[in-house]
């Protein structure tokens, strides 16, 4: 029969066709506003991401069939790595930042984030202000991202 055995994939869940309708008239809804007037260069996204800075390499080796390969520890997870946070636009990275081994994201140290942003997009991208153009900034809701005082800080912005 010239038939495999394949598995499918795993997803976090089924959309409901109710939601695929939402879904399809919000992309709608943003292409039109796009067409309208342009808002897609205006978005800046920000994330954070923890980077391994201690990488071990494993090593390749030739052998017989019958024989076993060269072993190699499995490195400490946990160990050896600092967050990175980053913030890009269409044009690409604008601002970056890499905190020190253990440290986290704090409220106080996002609202420090988006300040030292705010300065970087001034001295990089000087075309929103010629345009007056107001930045959408795009960032997911963890905790410190929606802090009081990182809430507190963006609306004295507007």
């Amino acid at each position: 029969m010239a038939m495999i055995q394949k598995q499918g994939n795993w997803v976090p869940y089924e959309l409901k066709p109710r939601d695929v309708e939402r879904r399809l008239f919000a992309c709608e809804q943003l292409l039109a506003r796009q067409r309208r007037k342009g808002f897609l260069h205006r978005i800046v996204t920000g994330d954070e991401k923890w980077v391994r800075y201690d990488n071990p390499k494993r090593r390749k080796s030739w052998g017989y069939p019958s024989h076993a390969s060269t072993s190699t520890a499995k490195p400490n997870i946990h160990g050896s790595k600092v967050m990175f946070s980053i913030w890009w636009d269409q044009l690409g990275v604008v601002y970056y930042e890499l905190l020190k081994p253990a440290e986290t994201i704090t409220g106080d140290r996002y609202r420090t984030q988006l300040m030292r942003l705010s300065r970087a997009l001034q001295d990089k991208r000087p075309q929103y202000n010629e345009r007056h153009d107001n930045v959408i900034l795009q960032h997911d809701n963890a905790r410190p991202d929606v802090a009081k005082v990182v809430k507190t800080y963006l609306e004295t912005l507007k």
